[in-house]
């Protein structure tokens, strides 16, 4: 599955190459209309490959307890920043991007911010179940902000091109075209989880199990969970 995935990517990388320098020649808005489509695509097979804070989504909303509606609005939020920071880095050239052939797209500095947070916030959630501390409202869009700061590296790259063949309208397009794929992916896994708990926890309330302890429990977890993909991802 994950190889048939990176050929999409590699294939529709190879065309929106073609695409993007044949825009920039002739200006016709037809052909960056015709790309759209493919962005989406794009998003969406390239948020379901590793990465893109898929993990750290899924253990927040299992241990935050987020209704789907709220888990949807923490995966948008995340989708937003994600994207959105690295067609913030390939406008202002910023020298937090790294640019050597290994790490091309990656931004170092950013990433080493937004898991430390994430280490935070996963500390917070163990406090929070040990000491039965109620839930902060807003945390979760925090938490979506904080894990999407690692900027889209196709998204980078995407605008790096445009900009360099003098069409940021088209990194721009495709870029939100991309945003689209990688939400819809994103939030279908935040819903998901936020159900699977709402499930979890009513069969345990069922066979005699208290629902604080339940929520305390998975909190704990969580918040481990998380703690320990942040220092991962740190680490390596």
């Amino acid at each position: 599955m994950l190889a048939f995935l990176v050929d999409v990517q590699r294939s529709i990388y190879a065309a929106l190459t073609s695409d993007i320098t044949a825009y920039s020649s002739s200006g016709d808005v037809a052909a960056l209309l015709a790309m759209l489509p493919l962005g989406t695509v794009f998003g969406a097979a390239h948020a379901l490959t590793p990465g893109h804070s898929k993990s750290v989504l899924a253990a927040f909303i299992l241990g935050s307890g987020l209704r789907p509606a709220r888990a949807l609005l923490t995966s948008f939020t995340l989708s937003v920043t994600h994207i959105t920071s690295a067609v913030l880095l390939a406008v202002v050239a910023n020298s937090l991007v790294q640019r050597t052939l290994v790490g091309a797209g990656r931004a170092p500095a950013l990433e080493w911010t937004s898991r430390s947070i994430l280490i935070a916030i996963g500390l917070w959630l163990i406090y929070r179940a040990l000491a039965a501390k109620p839930h902060v409202h807003g945390e979760g869009i925090a938490t979506g902000f904080v894990a999407g700061l690692i900027p889209c590296p196709l998204t980078l790259f995407v605008m790096t091109l445009a900009l360099s063949r003098s069409a940021p309208e088209a990194g721009l397009a495709f870029s939100l075209a991309m945003l689209i794929g990688v939400a819809m992916v994103l939030g279908s896994i935040a819903v998901l989880v936020a159900l699977a708990r709402s499930t979890l926890i009513g069969l345990f309330e069922r066979y005699g199990q208290t629902i604080t302890g339940i929520s305390r429990s998975l909190d704990l977890l969580a918040g481990a969970g998380l703690t320990l993909i942040a220092l991962l991802e740190i680490a390596g």
